[in-house]
């Protein structure tokens, strides 16, 4: 379950902290299509990376599009309701919540549209015309899709769900939730650059993350654009200028309007999302890329806690940026 990231994890102490017996331990691992990093001050050692694991291998086989036996994959292959875990549950109501306050702009039922454009599992040779969109598009839309209990229903042949846009967010919300449980309370989770964190280093010093961005010359490599720091929260970024693909000449990229059936095409060029959980962050993050920069900043006023950080394109092609005022407060460099 691999997603665009914009965001570098800024740990600038990895000795320990002198006057104080806690130590900072890190985990490193490889899941999802991805690369993780947990990183958590403590007395001794309180996780294993095989816990971090099995969490993450738990949520590929209920979620992910490329094992054929997730439950997700069985799902999209079938023709009949199916009983979600506890898991797709959550990460669908959280959907269904999303789509329906952004009138559509996040839609898991992209999957096809997604395949169609070359993002999904299997390549393409050529991009869809006009008429193969308009046949994709009678299967597209969450009004297809109901939940009754923990079970998830099609109301009609062919609909396909894809949880890319979400599901990470998820992830590190379960792994961050492991680790309070844990007793762990100064911690950074991050998965593919999605991230929650929560507590202080031993000597007060916050943890610092890094919002990343494109540079002024098109060909030059992405730069980090500020540092922030918080004390508890989560921050995901959505972006299209790192994930595209390109046919003669004609370059699209990864985020599919639902509504349109067509590659996301308007000003912005990357959108951060802070909130109190992952979940909600990741789940926003994609839809916000479908709106104009003022429109989100009018949008993220229906979501208490929810602050952004905009980098567009503006009409004379010059890349600026733009900033709820409690994102501009997280700010340090």
């Amino acid at each position: 379950m691999c997603k665009h990231f914009s965001l570098v994890l800024l740990l600038l102490c990895i000795s320990l902290v002198k006057g104080n017996a806690q130590q900072l331990f890190l985990l490193k691992g490889l899941a999802q299509g991805t690369d993780y990093s947990i990183s958590y001050y403590a007395d001794e050692p309180l996780l294993k990376q095989a816990e971090i694991d099995s969490i993450l291998l738990e949520i590929d086989l209920s979620m992910s599009l490329y094992r054929p036996d997730s439950r997700i994959s069985i799902f999209n292959a079938g023709q009949l309701d199916m009983q979600m875990d506890e898991h797709m549950l959550k990460v669908m109501k959280k959907s269904f919540e999303v789509y329906r306050l952004t009138q559509g702009r996040f839609d898991v039922t992209v999957a096809p549209l997604v395949q169609a454009w070359g993002f999904g599992a299997k390549p393409v040779q050529q991009f869809p015309d006009s008429a193969e969109i308009k046949e994709i598009l009678k299967t597209v839309g969450m009004a297809n899709l109901s939940i009754r209990g923990s079970s998830l229903h099609r109301k009609k042949k062919g609909v396909k769900i894809d949880l890319n846009g979400i599901a990470q967010g998820y992830s590190v919300d379960l792994v961050a939730d492991h680790m309070l449980a844990r007793g762990i309370t100064s911690f950074i989770a991050e998965i593919g650059g999605e991230l929650r964190m929560q507590g202080k280093k031993p000597d007060g010093e916050g943890f610092r993350i890094g919002v990343e961005g494109p540079a002024l010359k098109s060909r030059a490599e992405p730069v980090i654009r500020h540092v922030i720091s918080f004390d508890q929260g989560a921050v995901t970024t959505s972006g299209n200028y790192r994930k595209f693909l390109e046919q003669g000449g004609h370059k699209v990229s990864h985020l599919i309007n639902p509504v349109t059936g067509y590659p996301l095409d308007n000003q912005l060029i990357s959108v951060t999302v802070y909130a109190e959980d992952a979940l909600t962050a990741d789940g926003y993050d994609n839809a916000l890329m479908a709106m104009e920069p003022e429109a989100v900043l009018e949008f993220i006023k229906l979501i208490p806690g929810m602050e952004v950080y905009l980098i567009y394109r503006k009409a004379d092609g010059v890349i600026d940026e733009m900033m709820s005022p409690g994102f501009r407060k997280m700010i340090i460099n």
